[in-house]
């Protein structure tokens, strides 16, 4: 039997059908089908053929070789252009820009070539993605929350509250796919990529949302590496608010690391901070969204105005929940038991260690991402999207620096 093939949703349930899918079959066009869950189904059920190993592992080698030169140009680029005029841009370039645009090139040599269909089933993305989302836990202390000044944990609670809200909210009025509301509000009001990763498998997203997302992250966090600093500076903001600031508003940690840098010492830690309690919340908002979504938006979708629809059970909850969660918070905890433990100093090897794999396997999801792209969904959300994350932006550098300026004035380490 042939096995079913577009993947385009990230977690979906293989025995659930929705309302968005029986739409675009009265279109004439075709469902998004869901991700199987003992192996990845390769993309050629329209021609009858069925799944083998042979192309599905010469996919893997793909994704391999790409990750590979991902990894080369991330550590050659940058020590290439120094002491050029591109020193800066080539630093503060990180591998998902590398990964998903080598993912492009080779979706579009693949393409050209009639061969990406036939080796799609070696694009593992979701198993890449969940198992880097995993080893991200093993990064984040909760100790650092749990001991970090109160103004860190309430300004990720009330930027993340406020820009969510208004993300959600503003992509509601523009008319956006529920999902990719999720994907969006996650990334601009938490960690960005991780952040739309984790809310992906949440809310059963499809692949292009989350290669949309993850291309408006990295968009707009670049130049906000070399533009927050500057305007901290002509704002005259002191170094823990600018740090704030700084935290918690650039979506990638490794942006926020750059942007940091350059205000400098301590606005560097009081960044690193705040970067890290609003990542903690990762998990708080994933399970929220799961429930959210199997509760309220799926069971309105598929419920008619003379039908009734009996709650989810807490079965189905379960069923729905993004297991790779309990393994980012369990990763978590471990980690900061065994830091705890054994001292920082000791336990350093072995994170970084961890951190490496985490990075890999991170890079393997984003070229799988790129090699998975299809254009067509993104031609039909057209500009609505850029304008909910621009529009979601400036409401996170307003309301941030509020927060920052109030809770972090006078500060001191």
């Amino acid at each position: 039997m042939a096995e079913q093939t577009d993947n385009r949703h990230i977690g979906a349930d293989p025995n659930r059908a929705t309302a968005t899918d029986a739409a675009e079959l009265q279109q004439g066009g075709p469902a998004p089908l869901p991700l199987q869950q003992g192996h990845h189904a390769a993309t050629t059920a329209d021609r009858g053929d069925r799944w083998t190993p042979g192309p599905a592992l010469a996919g893997v080698a793909v994704v391999v070789a790409l990750a590979a030169l991902t990894r080369f140009l991330e550590q050659t680029v940058p020590a290439a252009a120094k002491g050029t005029a591109f020193a800066g841009i080539a630093a503060a370039v990180e591998f998902p820009v590398y990964a998903i645009l080598l993912g492009l090139l080779g979706n579009l040599v693949l393409t050209r070539l009639g061969l990406r269909d036939r080796l799609a089933g070696g694009f593992r993305t979701e198993f890449f993605i969940k198992t880097g989302l995993v080893l991200l836990g093993a990064s984040i202390n909760f100790a650092i929350v749990l001991t970090a000044a109160g103004p860190a944990i309430l300004q990720a609670l009330v930027l993340i509250s406020v820009v969510f809200g208004f993300t959600w909210w503003l992509g509601g009025r523009l008319g956006l796919d529920d999902r990719l509301r999720a994907l969006l509000s996650s990334a601009v009001s938490i960690c960005g990529i991780s952040a739309a990763i984790a809310a992906a498998g949440a809310v059963q997203a499809k692949r292009e949302q989350l290669a949309y997302t993850a291309s408006l992250v990295v968009v707009f966090a670049l130049p906000s590496i070399f533009l927050l600093p500057a305007i901290a500076n002509r704002l005259g903001l002191s170094q823990a608010v600018a740090g704030a600031w700084i935290g918690g508003n650039i979506d990638t940690t490794a942006a926020v690391s750059a942007a940091g840098a350059l205000a400098g010492e301590q606005a560097l830690q009081l960044a690193t901070i705040v970067k890290t309690t609003q990542n903690a919340l990762l998990g708080v908002v994933a399970v929220a969204l799961t429930a959210y979504f199997a509760v309220k938006v799926e069971r309105s979708a598929t419920s008619g105005p003379s039908t009734t629809s009996a709650r989810p059970s807490a079965a189905q909850l379960w069923a729905r929940f993004p297991k790779f969660v309990l393994g980012f918070l369990t990763a978590s905890v471990i980690g900061t038991l065994y830091v705890a433990t054994v001292g920082s100093t000791a336990a350093k090897p072995l994170i970084a260690t961890v951190n490496d794999l985490r990075t890999l396997f991170l890079i393997l999801a984003f070229v799988s991402i790129g090699l998975e792209f299809r254009v067509a969904p993104l031609r039909e959300a057209g500009w609505r999207p850029v304008g909910v994350f621009a529009g979601a932006t400036a409401v996170n550098l307003l309301v941030g620096l509020l927060l920052a300026t109030l809770l972090f004035s006078g500060f001191s380490a």
